[in-house]
């Protein structure tokens, strides 16, 4: 078994003393700001399956969202019908969100993938992986280049990535999945 393998393994059935220091993690991580570009990743095994290289040109960032159903704020002004709620729903997943956020703060980047880390009572952290599309390491790299062509620009923002993907349905081919392609939305409107 592979030294990666052996990292999952621990990762799905964590011991009793491991639980402890994901406690004591947490307490640090809450601390910090919402979006920490951070060394290595936490999950080396999950980032490399994801792409990341230990490499000039990636760049890690451990990202905090706020769960509990998005919500607008309080609208104070007016009565119109479409003040009376507060629910905001987004057809996006929290992962998104993260990918989102972080790309926003690191703009001459591209978002790669990303992967959950963590989660408490009020917060999911996720950490997402982006790369440098100027770095001359990037540009020379067969594996990796393909994210400088013009099609994958703004990845994150498009739902290009592979969490964006999962909420838009585009995860299934074929038989039950007909009505998802090219988008829910502009299936709907061929009728």
């Amino acid at each position: 078994m592979s030294l990666y393998k052996h990292i999952r393994k621990i990762w799905e059935r964590p011991k009793k003393n491991l639980k402890d220091i994901w406690s004591q993690r947490l307490i640090e991580w809450r601390k910090e700001p919402v979006t920490l570009r951070i060394e290595r990743p936490t999950r080396i095994d999950r980032a490399r399956s994801l792409g990341y290289r230990a490499k000039q040109g990636y760049i890690v960032v451990r990202q905090r969202v706020l769960r509990g159903g998005r919500q607008r704020p309080d609208i104070k002004g007016g009565r119109r019908p479409k003040h009376n709620t507060q629910r905001k729903v987004l057809h996006k997943n929290y992962q998104q969100i993260a990918e989102e956020k972080a790309n926003r703060k690191f703009k001459n980047c591209e978002v790669l993938n990303s992967y959950f880390v963590a989660k408490d009572g009020r917060f999911y952290w996720y950490e997402v992986i982006l790369v440098d599309k100027e770095h001359p390491s990037i540009k020379a790299d067969k594996r990796i280049s393909w994210i400088n062509d013009k099609q994958h620009a703004r990845r994150a923002f498009r739902g290009l990535t592979s969490s964006a993907r999962k909420a838009r349905g585009l995860r299934n081919k074929g038989k039950g999945a007909e009505k998802a392609r090219p988008s829910r939305r502009s299936n709907l409107r061929k009728i």
